[in-house]
């Protein structure tokens, strides 16, 4: 099992109130999610405190903050470490964003905030300039944003944290497993666009429909990946 890389983490000391557990889980996330720091990877506290300028203490409170969301795995004996998913565990994170977020989208999409859809349009422009240029983690990141920005209007928190975590989980697991097997950001990006003009229309029975079937195929794929590992 590999250790924490030095100075190819991506991670730095963080500026302003530095000793936040907040501040510190999001910038273990993001590296996380940046693919700096990789699945089955060794979380050393130590190591993540001098790295990130702060004391132990709100990095311990972070990885367990994690734990809960399924982003990092505790391995008795052995410490924490970047979750490692399965193709059973992405398609059960696949399966719950099937049912929540559809009806988000629809949701969002009936509030009709303009501010939803630049911040969707910014996010498919960025994806648009990552097809081409070989960099999966940060066009996943691009796909992340696109998604939260059409559920975060729904105006249910509770649904609105559930698919933060689930997101979390998906940019982990497209990368590593889904985009080995199907290179299919090309085909996600234009269902993306089409969803997008969806909610632009204020058509929501038909951004629910979309957002339903672009999981679906996700799904679909894990579960004939399955199949044939079976």
């Amino acid at each position: 099992m590999t250790q924490l890389a030095s100075d190819s983490s991506g991670l730095r000391p963080l500026s302003g109130p530095a000793s936040r557990t907040d501040l510190v889980a999001d910038s273990i996330r993001n590296a996380i999610l940046a693919g700096e720091l990789r699945p089955g990877e060794t979380l050393v506290e130590r190591r993540l405190s001098e790295l990130l300028g702060v004391s132990k203490t709100p990095v311990r409170e972070a990885l367990i903050g994690m734990a809960h969301t399924g982003l990092v795995t505790v391995v008795p004996n052995k410490g924490i470490t970047v979750r490692k998913l399965s193709l059973e565990d992405v398609r059960k994170v696949y399966e719950v964003r099937r049912l929540l977020e559809p009806w988000a989208a629809k949701m969002t999409t009936t509030a009709g905030s303009p501010d939803v859809v630049h911040r969707a349009q910014d996010a498919l422009n960025e994806a648009a300039g990552l097809l081409s240029a070989g960099d999966n983690h940060a066009l996943s990141m691009a796909n992340r944003r696109f998604h939260r920005s059409l559920y975060s209007g729904c105006g249910n928190g509770l649904v609105i944290n559930q698919l933060d975590d689930l997101q979390d989980l998906t940019a982990l697991g497209v990368v590593n497993l889904l985009w080995d097997r199907w290179p299919t950001w090309r085909e996600e990006f234009v269902e993306h666009a089409e969803i997008l003009a969806a909610v632009n229309d204020g058509n929501a029975d038909e951004a629910e429909r979309l957002v339903s079937e672009h999981v679906q195929q996700s799904l679909t794929n894990l579960e004939s990946a399955e199949k044939a590992e079976s």
